[in-house]
């Protein structure tokens, strides 16, 4: 499994490591991407190597998407590449996690409307102006879609979003089983 992180600089520092080790420590291949590679800054100092530039990555190549909050996504969703790459993952239905401020990406992406989701208490209202049915709980899960408020529903967020990605490769495990049984001759 591949899941492609997308951040800048200003980024909430634990909504950007919390989820990079937990999936390390899973076993998951994690990429970091920023509006270049290299160093990634927080709000609290701590740097990131961004691995690639969103303008190289093809999502076609990674499982889900997870968006790390912090003033990031401010910088983000001005880039157009970015927001292609959200729009990818959420109309190919891959699992996708926003935290804080990390759903504005997705509303600046057009994808939200229709759909149950939390954020960071200051973003609810474009949230709810961009068409999502905005609830104000630790984690939301809708479908492929997890989000969450802020840094303490780390645990609520990543359990859920951990959920998410096992059923997902289930899901994969089984359709492969099943193309293999088909291709068998008997």
């Amino acid at each position: 499994m591949r899941i492609l992180m997308i951040s800048a600089d200003n980024f909430e520092d634990m909504e950007l490591f919390y989820p990079f080790y937990r999936l390390r420590e899973e076993g998951i291949d994690v990429t970091l991407a920023s509006v270049k590679k290299g160093k990634i800054t927080g709000k609290n100092g701590y740097q990131a190597n961004a691995d690639v530039a969103v303008a190289d990555v093809a999502p076609a190549g990674f499982d889900a998407l997870l968006l790390p909050g912090g003033k990031a996504p401010a910088t983000l969703r001005k880039d157009g590449k970015v927001l292609d790459t959200a729009r990818h993952f959420m109309e190919a239905g891959k699992p996708v996690a926003a935290i804080c401020h990390g759903p504005q990406v997705l509303i600046s992406a057009g994808v939200v409307k229709g759909r149950r989701a939390t954020c960071y208490e200051a973003v609810a209202k474009e949230l709810k102006e961009a068409g999502a049915l905005y609830e104000d709980s630790e984690v939301v899960v809708d479908g492929n879609l997890v989000t969450s408020r802020h840094p303490p529903d780390l645990p609520a967020f990543m359990r859920e979003f951990m959920r998410l990605l096992k059923r997902t490769e289930e899901q994969d495990r089984a359709r492969r089983a099943d193309a293999f049984a088909f291709e068998s001759p008997e």
